[in-house]
């Protein structure tokens, strides 16, 4: 009968708010909590056919979910691992215990952010457990090419503070001004002397001795304008690894440039990119000496010698002092020789349907077939957003939206509430019938 209808719904309305108060009351206790995303309770009313001139009340069911897609504010710390997801995508993060099996597979998890740092073996974790996963790099910094729809090639990222770096010299750049005046006729014959230090494969120091003689005319001959150029290195026992006959213009508007350069020994001269190449103990060393008419280079002009610039890479051993994330997701580890190096990329994972992922302890998620297959991105490519160091995510609850909605949940209830206790009356007159 459709009494009996009105208190079943009632029930279910009883049923409905209280699901809804529970949501609320879960936003508001992680008010707080970073990286918290809100729940929501929402309400479909089922309809039972009825006879004519009848109705039987079908009452109501409730559904929650996560919105996971609505973002907090982000605010700044102090902590360069404290990370944050501004726009789309979310960071890769595995539960501590799957180290611990240490069996290679890395259950993935994802969360919007994290306050990650070095636990004591070196993984960067967060309080509640979770370990931030990425690629890694080569040696040389640069990070292959990994698929993008699995997590195969992912790690715990690992930051070892006792890691020692050296980086190689491969480079230089000279712009040194030769004197015209020791290529004339009666000039003393003087070389010039140039040292130029870098560091080999194991980060020692080396150094590179160039010198620069003249080539002096014959009594009653025009200046030569020439200059032997030869390169020795230290850690190959002071041998020569490069022999250069070095020709200058004199010309009104190109005079003191480089006219040609010839090889008598050593790599030759490039003259598209204005640079010899020298084999040194440990490999070979690029010498950018200036394009032929390049006023940067090497030139030779009025009566001095100066070595104008001289500019190299390559760095001593040093310890690393520093970690920090980029907002592409590079991790990058400085060191007190001024190098850096990145280590590892930490790629931005997005699906679907954020919505319909499950919802994990500490603020993580994971992938299910209602969120769709997530894929690998780089942070700031397609449709992800950028990753924020110094920064946390927090919580999307609106406190005061929150209490609104207890107001009413609480109105509703007491309302359903009172509906039964009108169906039991009118029950109980149906009862009082008979009498």
């Amino acid at each position: 009968m459709t009494i009996s209808s009105s208190l079943n719904a009632s029930v279910a309305g009883l049923a409905a708010n209280a699901s809804k108060l529970a949501t609320i009351s879960d936003n508001i206790a992680n008010s707080s909590t970073y990286g918290y995303k809100r729940a929501v309770a929402d309400f479909h009313s089922m309809v039972i056919e009825s006879g004519t001139g009848t109705y039987s009340a079908g009452g109501v069911r409730v559904t929650t979910q996560r919105l996971i897609d609505e973002r907090g504010p982000l605010v700044s710390t102090s902590n360069a691992t404290d990370l944050a997801v501004r726009g789309r995508g979310m960071l890769p993060v595995t539960n501590g215990s799957a180290i611990g099996v240490d069996n290679g597979e890395y259950p993935m998890k994802l969360a919007t952010t994290g306050s990650f740092r070095p636990d004591s073996e070196g993984y960067l974790t967060s309080a509640s457990g979770l370990v931030l996963m990425g690629w890694p790099a080569d040696s040389d910094g640069t990070v292959p090419t990994y698929p993008r729809d699995t997590v195969g090639a992912l790690e715990p990222i690992r930051i070892n503070t006792n890691q020692f770096s050296g980086n190689a010299t491969t480079e230089m750049k000279l712009a040194v001004n030769l004197p015209a005046t020791e290529t004339e006729d009666g000039a003393a014959a003087v070389n010039q002397n140039l040292s130029v230090e870098y560091f080999d494969n194991l980060g020692k120091s080396e150094s590179l001795s160039i010198e620069f003689v003249p080539s002096v005319p014959l009594p009653g001959d025009p200046a030569t304008n020439e200059w032997t150029m030869i390169l020795t290195d230290s850690a190959s026992g002071g041998a020569v690894v490069g022999e250069y006959t070095l020709l200058f213009d004199d010309d009104r508007t190109t005079g003191g440039r480089l006219l040609s350069v010839t090889d008598v020994s050593g790599g030759p001269y490039d003259p598209v990119s204005g640079s010899v190449e020298v084999n040194v103990a440990g490999g070979p060393v690029n010498i950018e000496i200036g394009t032929l008419g390049d006023p940067g280079g090497l030139t030779q002009l009025s009566d001095a010698f100066a070595p104008v610039t001289i500019s190299k890479n390559g760095s001593p051993v040093g310890n690393m002092t520093a970690v920090e994330v980029d907002p592409n997701g590079f991790v990058h580890a400085y060191f007190d020789n001024g190098m850096s190096r990145t280590i590892y990329q930490v790629p931005l994972v997005d699906v679907p349907n954020p919505n319909g992922m499950m919802t994990q302890d500490h603020q993580s998620y994971t992938v299910t077939p209602e969120s769709g297959p997530f894929f690998l991105w780089d942070a700031g490519d397609g449709p992800t957003g950028d990753v924020v160091s110094f920064a946390r995510e927090e919580s999307a609850t609106d406190v005061a939206g929150e209490l609104t909605q207890l107001i009413q949940t609480q109105r509703a209830y007491s309302s359903n509430a009172k509906v039964i206790q009108t169906v039991d009356e009118m029950l109980q007159e149906t009862t009082n019938i008979k009498r």
